[in-house]
């Protein structure tokens, strides 16, 4: 009885045709649902704290509620809840929270400025995005990152973006 092989060993015998047609269809599945929260319901914060396989926080202020996401990574999340909904994104840690995840609909609109800022800059410097319908300011380096993301027509009334740590 030979050894056998492990799959990985014949998929490189693939014709390139057969892979076109595996990267094709797995294209085709639609994506996972992202866990948007921001500008979604309170009910977000769970499914990211789900995602993150973290422990979850609330504190209330008198306009807001804060829901702090602590990853096994390190990394804090903080949801700025008013009315049901995500307002504003705070984070700080090792690393980056993902993106896309904590963004949802906003990330498509992140990723155009932050392109058009990196061809717009030389060197390294802080992110700030500021938009109509998003603000975002991000920065750090290597295993220290910060940032935060608010819509400024979603602050509650007395609430200033400098109370979004």
């Amino acid at each position: 009885m030979s050894p056998r092989r492990p799959l990985c060993g014949h998929l490189g015998r693939l014709k390139p045709a057969l892979w076109i047609s595996i990267l094709s269809a797995i294209a085709l599945f639609p994506a996972p649902p992202a866990f948007a929260a921001l500008g979604q319901s309170v009910s977000s914060v769970q499914a990211d704290q789900l995602h993150m396989h973290a422990t979850l926080r609330t504190t209330k202020a008198e306009a807001y509620e804060v829901q702090e996401i602590d990853a096994p990574t390190g990394t804090i999340v903080r949801e700025y809840v008013s009315s049901g909904k995500v307002f504003a994104i705070a984070w700080h840690g090792p690393w980056p929270p993902d993106m896309r995840q904590i963004l949802g609909s906003y990330f498509d609109a992140y990723v155009t400025a932050t392109q058009a800022q990196a061809s717009s800059h030389a060197g390294r410097k802080p992110l700030r995005i500021e938009q109509p319908g998003l603000v975002v300011e991000a920065g750090g380096h290597m295993r220290w990152f910060v940032g935060k993301a608010y819509i400024p027509d979603m602050l509650p009334q007395g609430v200033s973006a400098e109370e979004i740590r």
